[in-house]
């Protein structure tokens, strides 16, 4: 594994960082917080929400107009076979029109770091790498200057058992994984959900292909959403602490929690 540069930047320097998301905003917003109290970090994953709509609406329309084209066409025409084939290709052509002019407009939802609210220096982003996630999703880590720290990993049919984040080097080895914290309380979140806050979601995050543990990301029982992300298992800071808090914002906003 990759030992963390010597000389990080003051925000990401220390093993414990405590995540707030803000409360009744629609674009995902966190405070972070050191272990005094004191903000560190502003991050924000804007929603889009108007673009995201409009893009929706645009694919709805057009869908819409080409389903009635197809059938216009196949109510004038008198060859029944054609018609019938027009009406069949109308009703799929709406779906596969509606989802593409959809995709094409869609915005994607990357997630940035910044010193402060003022949102005047950019510190760290996580690229969303793909608009449609069926049975994987990924999303790709970078610096201020763009250069490639790693790729965060999900399969969603581990979510079946218990769910789990992998993160790669940009080598593509396999850095540490992120999963539920028990496989016992994984299957009974599966069986009886949450249990009014007393099975939330809390993840071990372990080194490389072995079990060693080298931090948590726990949520904490409050109202708001309030996470502590502890790396104090990893004194050599191995795990880059800026690959350690993408993860763990990507352990929230890419729950969808």
């Amino acid at each position: 594994m990759p030992i963390a540069p010597a000389s990080l930047d003051p925000a990401f320097d220390r093993d414990q960082f405590l995540l707030r998301q803000k409360f009744l905003a629609i674009s995902e917003k966190y405070d972070v917080w050191d272990a005094e109290g004191n903000t560190i970090l502003y991050i924000e994953r804007p929603a889009h929400f108007l673009r995201n709509l409009g893009a929706g609406l645009a694919g709805l329309v057009a869908g819409l107009v080409t389903f009635i084209l197809l059938i216009l066409i196949a109510s004038v025409l008198s060859n029944r076979t054609i018609s019938v084939f027009l009406i069949i290709l109308a009703t799929f052509g709406w779906i596969a029109v509606n989802f593409i002019v959809t995709m094409a407009l869609y915005q994607k939802r990357h997630v940035t770091f910044y010193r402060d609210n003022s949102k005047q220096e950019r510190l760290l982003e996580i690229l969303q790498d793909k608009k449609v996630e069926w049975i994987t999703t990924t999303y790709t880590v970078i610096d201020a200057s763009g250069q490639l720290l790693a790729r965060l990993r999900k399969n969603y049919l581990f979510d079946l058992v218990r769910k789990r984040w992998q993160c790669l080097t940009p080598e593509g080895n396999l850095l540490c994984v992120a999963k539920e914290d028990s496989l016992i309380l994984a299957l009974l979140r599966r069986l009886i959900g949450v249990f009014f806050g007393v099975l939330r979601t809390n993840f071990v995050i372990c080194e490389g292909t072995s079990q060693r543990l080298i931090g948590t990301f726990n949520r904490n029982f409050t109202l708001l959403d309030r996470y502590v992300l502890d790396l104090s298992a990893d004194p050599e800071r191995r795990l880059d602490r800026r690959i350690a808090v993408a993860l763990g914002v990507i352990l929230d906003t890419g729950e969808r929690r």
